[in-house]
């Protein structure tokens, strides 16, 4: 098994453990770090910086960034959770920021996953449809 194998399931390891019931825990990381910390494995800054990543995208899987051009209700923003949370079958926390580029309308993004039901979207895929 190669080094870098290695480093990458130990951190995957790392990140199991810093799960509570399927969901991060900033109490749990918090601990794993301060293990880490007594107790530095080989290529501690290599497993580290993997680590960060892991929790970096499981952080990210669980949020929902919401940019809106305008006013956003808060019963919208309880609406887009309940909905990206039974979409994903996973809570989901909820981020709100504005964006007036977006001219009118929402982009969610969950991960990887992006939902864009803008005008700056729409454009931009009529725009790249007659390139």
């Amino acid at each position: 098994m190669t080094r870098d194998k290695q480093i990458s399931n130990y951190a995957k390891g790392l990140l199991k453990v810093s799960l509570e019931d399927g969901q991060f825990s900033e109490e749990r990381a918090a601990a794993v770090l301060q293990a880490l910390e007594k107790n530095p494995p080989r290529n501690y800054a290599s497993v580290l910086k993997e680590y960060l990543k892991l929790v970096q995208r499981e952080v990210a899987n669980s949020t929902a960034a919401v940019e809106h051009a305008g006013e956003l209700s808060a019963s919208a923003l309880e609406a887009i959770k309940a909905k990206f949370t039974a979409h994903y079958g996973r809570p989901i926390t909820v981020t709100a920021s504005q964006n007036d580029d977006l001219i009118a309308g929402l982009r969610v993004r969950v991960g990887c996953d992006v939902y864009d039901s803008s005008v700056a979207g729409a454009l931009k895929e009529l725009e790249a449809s007659l390139s």
